[in-house]
């Protein structure tokens, strides 16, 4: 059979001889057939084991007829709202409205709903009753459980129960929804399908909870904080599939959600295999009319050659859709690859990105991780690196050589991250030079975050004086070099734990650096993090101890004015929160203040009055390379 795109209408069914497909796949994004985008995995992963699968990609919601443009399917719909949680996509931190979607054709917003997942499974609901409906990708996988709803700022039930769909798909999905497509091809009632790793049900019947940890209820959670950080904590030492239990949780009527153990890791071997599926490589023709779908170019030419994330973050997802475990690609997966994108015509010589959510975890943090898991109670590089842990970059490294000598390469950068203090780690600097040397032009990215150790101990991140090292010997090897590059650290304002008195401590650590950084992120309260549950209960789930949270939304627009505390536009905000911490030192002329007084201020007509409210960047790839 020719190399094609996947169904999308009656014709493209017809031309391939399909009178019913086996699954349609439900998509918030635009039909792209890369393997960045979950959807193209997920179908062609099915289309491998010999199942039909059509998409429609972006329905019109307010349209019932959208939803059967390619009939009923004779396994199930499989429904996802994107790459992205369709409220992250569409929403600021601020809860302004976007003006861009990426995932769109020509970049424009408005082609999904709003909780997209929902929407699209109850808009299925109306047509088909009783087709079984599969959901995955990271909107449903993050909020498989109750959750904290940022956006309504209410805690939200599952979106097993909001959307209508009779099974959840969560993490990343490939060995479950083979499953579950191979037991629904059994005949097997998707009712009776709850025994599979991977998966969220809902029953009535508490049989199936005899083995499972009860989680406080969905009343329990909504009336009491501490019971959501209790809840939250237990799935957050239940997300290893090594050592996770089943885990339920009880509604009124009788109703219980229940989430088996997460999938085992995919084998290497897996991992080729789904990289190596029969993909376009790029979007579908269709859109070549409206530009095109923007988000292809920053994955066109990037290779991903990890999963998963042992760096545990707070404020990051991963932990509950990738996992912790590294999962890697073969070299030979990767080059070939490699090989087919120097093959492209448009290609200039430059591959953007050899990565993953960390670039340079390639292998397990430890060896015990594949058999016995990892530890729940214990972070691998937090608050100091494990002493079993296993730091070696030799074969990232020979990796990235084999890259750079592909015929047709002429660089081959980083983007996706470097974790500095696993960097810092290996004693061995060969890996640190060959990066500076080969994989940098100009400036570095790096995610310190914050330099407040108090806030940083919330973060989940490394201390102020290991940034500090790090910092010192990029400079050094640049230097002997003979190269002039930069350091541009992501900065993070708000985050729990975070006050006044830190922010300023960050805008005087700026100061002398002498760098004001041109982005901001403000802390966003995404589902399924640590960070968003301090967020909503002010409490460390892990210990229950109180933690100072910036709610006000003026609090935040000065916290995060000091970051950027040389921009005129932010005087007014940083000169009130410098007076309400007394902090009067820093007003005036001398080589240690942030502002000059306000009189002078005025009289030379620089400083014009600020907005009460600082405008917010996008959120900074909480969803990269995640379905």
């Amino acid at each position: 059979m020719t190399q094609d795109f996947l169904p999308i209408s009656k014709a493209d069914m017809k031309k391939r001889g399909i009178e019913q497909l086996d699954f349609v796949y439900v998509c918030g994004d635009a039909y792209v057939d890369h393997p960045s985008f979950g959807h193209a995995i997920i179908t062609r992963l099915l289309e491998s084991r010999g199942y039909s699968v059509g998409i429609i990609a972006q329905p019109d919601w307010k349209d019932d007829t959208s939803i059967t443009k390619l009939g009923e399917p004779r396994l199930g719909f499989l429904v996802s709202a994107g790459n992205m949680d369709s409220m992250v996509n569409h929403y600021s931190v601020s809860k302004k409205r976007r003006t861009m979607d990426s995932f769109s054709p020509g970049g424009v917003m408005g082609k999904r709903p709003d909780y997209a997942a929902v929407v699209y499974s109850n808009l299925i609901r109306k047509s088909y009753k009783h087709t079984p409906i599969i959901l995955g990708g990271i909107e449903a996988s993050l909020r498989r459980l109750a959750h904290y709803d940022y956006w309504s700022n209410k805690v939200k039930r599952s979106i097993l129960l909001d959307s209508g769909a009779d099974i959840i798909s969560y993490g990343m999905g490939e060995r479950s929804i083979l499953e579950i497509a191979e037991a629904l091809a059994a005949g097997i009632n998707i009712k009776d399908i709850t025994y599979i790793a991977g998966t969220v049900f809902r029953t009535q019947n508490q049989d199936f909870l005899a083995d499972g940890v009860a989680l406080p209820s969905y009343q329990e959670i909504v009336a009491d904080k501490v019971a959501y950080a209790k809840s939250f904590y237990t799935q957050y030492q239940n997300t290893d599939p090594f050592t996770a239990q089943k885990m339920y949780e009880s509604y009124p009527n009788g109703i219980f959600v229940v989430q088996n153990p997460p999938q085992k890791p995919l084998s290497q071997m897996e991992m080729d295999d789904v990289y190596a599926l029969p993909y376009m490589r790029t979007y579908h023709p269709i859109y070549e009319k409206d530009g095109g779908i923007p988000a292809i170019s920053e994955v066109k030419y990037s290779l991903i050659s990890n999963r998963g994330c042992f760096g545990g973050c707070n404020f990051c997802a991963l932990t509950f859709h990738q996992g912790r475990i590294i999962q890697t690609r073969s070299h030979s997966s990767i080059l070939e690859e490699a090989e087919k994108i120097t093959k492209d015509p448009d290609f200039k010589g430059y591959i953007h990105d050899v990565g993953g959510p960390t670039a340079n975890f390639r292998h397990p943090s430890c060896e015990k991780q594949l058999t016995k898991g990892v530890c729940k109670n214990k972070q691998c590089l937090f608050p100091e690196p494990c002493k079993n842990l296993t730091v070696d970059h030799k074969e990232y490294l020979s990796l990235l050589r084999k890259l750079r000598a592909l015929p047709g390469v002429k660089k081959v950068f980083i983007r996706s991250g470097i974790r500095f203090d696993y960097l810092l780690a290996d004693q061995d600097d060969t890996f640190f030079k060959e990066l500076c040397q080969y994989h940098v032009s100009g400036q570095l990215k790096v995610a310190p975050e914050h330099i407040s150790d108090n806030v940083l101990k919330h973060m989940g991140k490394p201390n102020v004086a290991t940034y500090n090292r790090f910092r010192q010997r990029y400079k050094r090897i640049n230097e002997k070099l003979g190269k002039k590059q930069y350091l541009v650290p992501y900065l993070m304002s708000s985050h729990p734990g975070s006050t006044l008195k830190d922010a300023i401590a960050l805008a005087e650590y700026l100061r002398d650096l002498g760098y004001m950084p041109e982005q901001v992120q403000d802390f966003y309260p995404t589902p399924a993090t640590i960070s968003t549950c301090m967020y909503y209960t002010g409490l460390d789930p892990a210990t229950l101890q109180p933690v100072y949270v910036a709610h006000n939304p003026h609090e935040k627009a000065m916290q995060r004015a000091l970051i950027q505390y040389r921009n005129p536009q932010n005087y007014d905000l940083v000169y009130e929160a410098l007076k309400k911490e007394h902090r009067e030192d820093l007003i005036g002329f001398g080589e240690k203040c942030l502002i000059k007084p306000r009189n002078v201020a005025k009289n030379n007509k620089k400083i014009p009055k600020s907005k009460p409210r600082a405008k917010t960047k996008s959120i900074r790839n909480v969803h990269k390379k995640k379905r």
